[in-house]
Order: C-alpha cells, then structure tokens, then sequence
C-alpha cells in the first residue's frame, strides 16, 4: 500500500520551501530594482558631461570666432586723395604703380609720363 498522504497544512519542508522561493524572490527584485536605478543614474551622468562637453564645445567656437573676427577685420580704406592734392601728382603716382607692377613697360611709363608733363 502506498503511503498516505497528510492532507491540510503543508509540512515543515513545504513551509520551508516556500519561504526560501518568497526570499529568493524579493532578494532578485531588491537587486533588479538596485541595478536600474543605477543605470538611470549612470546615465543621467553620461547626459550631464555631454551636454557640459557641448556647452564649452560652443563657448570655444565663439571665442575662436572673436578673435578671428578681430585678426581679420577688415583694414580701413585707403585715404581718399585730399582735395588739396594735385591732380598731375595723383596721375603721377597711378603711373608709378602701374609701371611697379609690370603693367607698363619702361618705354610706355616713360611716354605717358612725357604726355602729362606736357
């Protein structure tokens, strides 16, 4: 005859069982919950420094920008011949730049230049 079986309350081994499945099981959930918010908060970390990277990121581009600005401001215009300046002179000096920069020769600089002396 097969042994009988104990109806009602489980046993010591049953309770003991069980309690160890419930303890196993918080104990995973306590760890699970642990290492999420771990992670969320490595995370927001990451997100902090990143964005802490980009803001000096762009601050340093700004900068670079300003001081490009100030080294290749453009320089001021030439000054416009003044009025008591003569006109011959003005002419003159055109004719010397233009034979300075290898447009006129030395026998054409030497005629236009006869030709505004008169």
């Amino acid at each position: 005859m097969p042994p009988l079986r104990r109806m009602g309350r489980p046993g010591l081994i049953g309770t003991a069982a069980r309690t160890a499945v419930i303890a196993g099981t918080a104990s995973a959930t306590v760890g699970a919950v642990n290492r999420h918010q771990a992670n969320k908060q490595a995370a927001s970390y990451e997100q902090q420094q990143w964005e802490a990277q980009q803001q000096q990121a762009a601050l340093d581009e700004a900068a670079r920008q300003a001081v490009a600005q100030a080294q290749y401001a453009a320089p001021a215009p030439a000054a416009a011949p003044t009025a008591a300046e003569d006109p011959l002179i003005a002419k003159l000096k055109q004719l010397a730049d233009l034979h300075a920069a290898g447009v006129l020769d030395d026998a054409e600089f030497a005629a236009a230049k006869a030709k505004l002396l008169g």
